[in-house]
């Protein structure tokens, strides 16, 4: 991680989810370019890697390929594989499974019409697959219907290795991400002016809630870059650091802090001074022994009450107790009397 954390400190990462469907990931401050970087990896891994579910090839009686026609059918076999092509699926398991719908006699047929097992979902049944007149409704369609990552083009080494000559094999989108775009902005922490915001918002279809995408394409990137470190890591300690390491500083100088206060505060009562000295500093808001040290004499001078005499007072008790005037009590050489 860029050494520049240890000044701007851990980036904050916010995930705001609309839904199972849209969520928008914000993250800043990063180090100028680091915005780009990680939009555009993430888009890719997004687009191109998480696993979905998709319709690989369908079969209707009598056509033997897609720039056939049928009876009674609007639609060309092209056209109704194009819109198939678009149904968009939830399968539950990896195994290649068939699925069927029947034509009829006048209408249109929808996802919803589709004979699906328990374990496929149908996320849009109102997905138009095509419309029929005069159709036969004894004709049968069936659909092959796979889970996989990524787009998958059809070959002709992939139509001779089909073993059911009447399948009609169909290019298929697995990815369950509709949409992604990412925007980086300017961004500000202190005197650095040029740092980074990302905003990135992304779409699925619902076989993948959102939000669980950008995670999952998250720790996909992550996998791959441990590759470079499995064995013995390389770090170079004065331009590198880990938000682990920037972690544990922070929560060390922060108790550190909480006990400092709690184990650092002397009544100021407890040295002897007169009532109308102590008045004097206690309605300045000087309560303990250690703020009395670390105030300047020229700052106690302005307290309304605190003459001459009080001043005199003040360092004639400090040094009868062994302290040292306008000295933090840390710094304190000998160890004071109270």
């Amino acid at each position: 991680m860029h050494i520049l954390h240890e000044i701007i400190g851990v980036p904050k990462l916010k995930i705001d989810a609309e839904g199972k469907t849209n969520a928008t990931l914000t993250i800043n401050p990063l180090p100028s370019g680091f915005g780009m970087t990680l939009g555009n990896a993430l888009r890719r891994v997004l687009l191109s890697s998480l696993p979905g579910t998709a319709v690989t090839a369908m079969k209707i009686s009598g056509v033997t390929h897609e720039y056939d026609t049928i009876k009674g059918v609007h639609d060309s076999v092209l056209d109704m594989s194009l819109n198939i092509r678009e149904l968009r699926l939830k399968k539950h398991s990896k195994e290649v499974e068939e699925i069927e719908f029947k034509l009829v006699k006048s209408g249109a047929i929808t996802a919803k019409d589709l004979k699906v097992s328990s374990d496929i979902e149908i996320l849009d049944p109102s997905q138009v697959i095509t419309h029929c007149d005069g159709a036969d409704p004894k004709t049968t369609v069936k659909l092959r219907v796979e889970k996989g990552v990524g787009y998958r083009i059809i070959s002709n080494e992939d139509n001779a290795a089909e073993e059911d000559a009447e399948m009609i094999l169909i290019d298929a989108n697995f990815s369950p991400v509709t949409k992604v775009k990412y925007e980086v902005t300017p961004a500000r922490v202190g005197d650095q002016t040029n740092l980074d915001q990302l905003k990135l918002t992304i779409e699925t279809d619902g076989s993948l809630e959102a939000e669980n995408a950008l995670k999952l394409a998250a720790e996909i990137i992550r996998s791959y870059f441990d590759l470079f470190n499995q064995d013995d890591a390389y770090t170079d300690e004065d331009f590198t650091t880990s938000f682990s390491a920037i972690r544990a500083k922070e929560e060390a100088e922060k108790q550190a802090s909480v006990s400092a206060a709690e184990e650092s505060f002397t009544p100021i009562d407890i040295l002897g001074f007169s009532q109308r000295t102590l008045n004097a500093l206690v309605n300045g808001n000087i309560t303990s022994v250690e703020e009395l040290l670390r105030t300047p004499m020229s700052q106690l001078t302005q307290l309304r009450g605190f003459g001459q005499k009080a001043k005199t007072e003040l360092e004639e008790v400090l040094r009868d107790r062994g302290y040292t005037p306008g000295v933090p009590l840390s710094q304190q050489t000998n160890q004071p009397q109270l």
